[in-house]
């Protein structure tokens, strides 16, 4: 079943008796009044309770300290909460919109689907006033949330739209499990009732009385208006029988004209600004740049040059190149990557060692923002620069003097280490012959290395 279907479907089964007498003692008291609130006082001798807003993330099932309930159990504790004044807001459209929930709930696990323009439409209320009703509902700790509705797109591409209707849990606030001597196993949402206090079983058998009496007393009632309904013996004498007065009510078209605005701003109607002054908006003004700049407009070289066009087209040149080859750059705009990566434009870097350099970071995901990540990246790096240079500096370490050697001249260098190859092998070679290992040839490998220092070749320039 669709989800319009799901929530256009009434459940119907009856309400226990002392609910339906409840909600309709409490529309008795507000005649014609839907939106009035209930006093603070409490009603008909119910004990004073202080009861705190449920606000914030306790509204959702994994904070709320409410336990779980099925329609009636719920309905029930509606009813009393309302008649308890806990929540100044709260009247007999509270208890409209909750017999409207309680008709299309899970009867074992007390979840709804909202439907505010079913739900609007079925009790003749606007939907203003239906999400008044339910958020006063969730204040009292008697709904909460499962699923957070949006109107964003799931559906795939060609199909039809589908959005995510906003799925509601019934829950019992502990103020009403306090206030009948509930005793409690488990905790939040998925606590339940195990047994009564004597507070509570004192309270539950009191009620059980008074229902008792009341149901004996309008049966008394209804056998003595029978009697005096029927004719009596006398002929000629006819008897009208008594029949209920239809007086039915005045139907006020206008009220809904004047329902008031909900609470809060409306997304779709922004403020208005009323400025004094003239009409038309000045040269000087309309010339006159109030907002920032956006931060990717950057035209200032490092040096403290100004940027040449010539120099950003060249750039977005080589970030069109880059972009189609690394995925996760691409939600970025051209403009906003071509600033992030200019410390590798400006260094003369081409595309290739652009793209290589960005797959080498690995990322596994994708950034919201890659142009951000990318100089925040780069910040890192020139940091961990910055601070291995200061390192070395502190121990002393000097590069110009390590690299020394190896700045020498060519020549310089080469004489220096064929000199080194002379003097080693004339030793190695007076070693042998005291050893009595004479060379297996008559060539002496010294005297050759000598004639080639001696000879033009070998010289230094």
């Amino acid at each position: 079943m669709s989800a319009g279907a799901a929530s256009a479907a009434v459940l119907d089964h009856p309400l226990p008796e002392d609910v339906d007498n409840s909600i309709d003692e409490l529309r008795e008291e507000a005649p014609g009044q839907r939106n009035a609130a209930q006093p603070k006082a409490p009603r008909r001798g119910l004990p004073e309770v202080r009861h705190a807003r449920v606000v914030g993330r306790e509204q959702d099932i994994i904070w709320t300290r409410s336990r779980r309930a099925e329609p009636r159990a719920w309905l029930r504790a509606v009813v009393w909460l309302v008649a308890a004044g806990l929540h100044k807001k709260a009247g007999p459209t509270t208890l409209l919109i909750a017999e409207d929930l309680a008709a299309r709930m899970d009867y074992r696990r007390g979840l709804v689907l909202y439907d505010l323009e079913g739900t609007a439409w079925r009790t003749d209320t606007s939907p203003a006033t239906v999400k008044r009703h339910v958020k006063v509902l969730r204040e009292l700790g008697a709904l909460v949330w499962l699923v957070h509705g949006s109107k964003r797109n799931l559906a795939a591409p060609g199909e039809p739209y589908v959005a995510t209707a906003t799925i509601y849990g019934a829950v019992i606030p502990p103020v009403f499990d306090e206030a009948m001597g509930h005793r409690l196993t488990g905790t939040g949402y998925e606590g339940r009732v195990c047994g009564v206090t004597e507070a509570g079983r004192e309270r539950a058998v009191a009620q059980a009385t008074a229902r008792s009496e009341a149901r004996h007393q309008a049966r008394h009632q209804g056998r003595r208006r029978t009697e005096r309904q029927r004719p009596s013996g006398r002929r000629g004498v006819r008897v009208r029988a008594v029949r209920p007065v239809d007086n039915s009510t005045v139907d006020n078209s206008r009220s809904q004209a004047c329902e008031p605005h909900s609470p809060g701003r409306y997304h779709r109607s922004p403020a208005v600004q009323v400025d004094s002054g003239c009409k038309d908006t000045s040269r000087e003004r309309a010339t006159c740049r109030t907002a920032p700049r956006p931060s990717f407009k950057i035209s200032i070289n490092p040096d403290g040059s100004r940027r040449t066009a010539g120099q950003t087209q060249r750039g977005i040149g080589i970030i069109q190149q880059v972009r189609p080859r690394v995925t996760w750059t691409q939600r970025a705009s051209l403009r906003e990557l071509e600033v992030a990566l200019r410390p590798f434009t400006d260094a003369g870097w081409d595309w290739p060692t652009i793209t290589a350099e960005l797959h080498s970071w690995h990322l596994t995901w994708h950034p919201a923002r890659p142009a951000a990540y990318i100089r925040a990246r780069l910040a890192q790096q020139a940091t961990a620069e910055h601070q291995t240079a200061a390192a070395e500096a502190a121990e002393g370490w000097d590069e110009q003097a390590a690299s020394g050697p190896l700045a020498a001249s060519s020549p310089d260098l080469v004489r220096s280490v064929l000199d080194g190859l002379a003097h080693g092998l004339a030793a190695h070679s007076a070693r042998q012959a005291e050893l009595g290992l004479d060379d297996l040839t008559d060539q002496s490998a010294a005297a050759d290395v000598a004639a080639f220092l001696s000879s033009g070749t070998g010289a230094p320039a």
